[in-house]
């Protein structure tokens, strides 16, 4: 198996609502284990939290998420998610997706270094770079 880095979100009790936005946003398939389908979570989490959820997509996407894990250990404050690529159309559909009931902190527009960037703050805290590469030629 090749090492891959994946994204692993820490949310307070929204992640099923987090990664169904992102499915919804990039496509592929959700898994999520509730703290319940794992014998439960005792006193500290509730039975349907997430304990794990995985979403894989077409484009070779994986977040991964879950609820009720420390909560200094992720957000904006500490971590940035970045898409990149050459498809302006599906990054361009993805960002304003992502900005649905968000901010928009930089507009997605031509920059000077020459690429298309933009960076969005989503309804749930996290903050997406959105970087489209300039064709060569």
């Amino acid at each position: 198996m090749a090492v891959r880095l994946n994204p692993y979100l820490h949310f307070s009790g929204n992640a099923r609502e987090a990664m169904e936005l992102y499915r919804s946003v990039f496509g592929g398939h959700l898994d999520v284990m509730t703290f319940g389908d794992v014998g439960g979570g005792g006193d500290e989490y509730p039975t349907d939290g997430v304990m794990h959820a995985s979403l894989r997509t077409e484009h070779g996407l994986e977040l991964m998420a879950s609820d009720g894990h420390d909560p200094d250990a992720g957000g904006p404050d500490k971590v940035s998610l970045s898409l990149s690529g050459d498809d302006l159309p599906t990054l361009t559909r993805w960002f304003e997706a992502l900005a649905e009931g968000g901010k928009v902190d930089v507009p997605l527009e031509k920059q000077v270094w020459g690429d298309t960037f933009g960076q969005v703050t989503d309804r749930f805290g996290m903050r997406w770079l959105v970087n489209v590469a300039t064709p060569t030629g």
